[in-house]
C-alpha cells in the first residue's frame, strides 16, 4: 500500500448505483494527484470510485472507508456488506444513521465531511444531499459531479455544478494551491 498523503478527497453518492462513468475516472484522477480518497466504505459510488483509484497506479494515498454501525442496537457491529473489499483503510465506527437521517449526531456523515479536506458529490440520494448539507454548514469545500442537472437535482443549489472531470481536476487543486 501506497504511503499515506497529505490531502484528503472525500467522495459522496449514490450507495446503490456505481455511476461508473463518473467514479471510474473520478478515481483514475484522485490516484495520480496522490491524494487519499476518503468514502463511506460501502457499494454503489463508494465501490466505483475506489475500485478505480486502487487499480490505478500511484505512489502514495490510501483509500479510506468510515464505516457504519448495523444499528443503533449493534453499535459495536459494521454494517453488513462493509467495507467494500477496496478500502484499505476501514475505520468503524458505532454511528449507524444514514440516509435521511444523514445530519443526525449518530451519522457517520459529520466524519466523512469533517475528515475531507474537498469533498466532490456524485449523484445519490438523501445520505448524499446530507453530506453535502454539513459540507456546507461546516465550510468545507464541496462541489457536484455529474453528466447532467438532472442527476444533480436533489443537492442543494448552493454548490458549484461539474460536468467533466477536467473541471472536476481544477476544482480540487486549486483548493490545495
Amino acid at each position: 500500500m501506497p504511503a499515506p498523503a497529505e490531502r484528503t478527497v472525500g467522495v459522496m453518492g449514490s450507495s446503490r448505483e456505481e455511476h461508473a462513468e463518473l467514479a471510474e475516472p473520478l478515481g483514475r484522477l484522485l490516484a495520480r494527484l496522490g491524494v487519499n480518497l476518503l468514502t463511506g466504505a460501502g457499494r454503489g459510488v463508494m465501490t466505483a470510485v475506489s475500485r478505480a483509484y486502487t487499480h490505478a497506479d500511484r505512489d502514495r494515498g490510501v483509500c479510506i472507508g468510515i464505516v457504519p454501525a448495523a444499528s443503533e442496537a449493534e453499535r459495536g457491529h459494521p454494517k453488513p456488506g462493509y467495507p467494500n473489499p477496496f478500502v484499505e483503510v476501514a475505520i468503524y465506527t458505532h454511528l449507524p444513521k444514514s440516509g435521511a437521517a444523514g445530519r443526525e449526531d449518530l451519522s457517520r456523515n459529520h466524519i466523512n465531511v469533517l475528515t475531507s479536506d474537498v469533498i466532490i458529490a456524485l449523484p445519490g440520494s438523501e445520505g448524499t444531499a446530507s453530506e453535502v448539507e454539513l459540507a456546507l454548514a461546516y465550510g468545507k469545500p464541496v462541489s457536484a459531479y455529474a453528466a447532467n442537472d438532472a442527476q444533480l437535482s436533489n443537492l442543494s443549489a448552493r454548490i458549484e455544478r461539474l460536468y467533466s472531470i477536467e473541471a472536476v481536476e481544477g476544482f480540487i487543486t486549486s483548493r490545495f494551491a
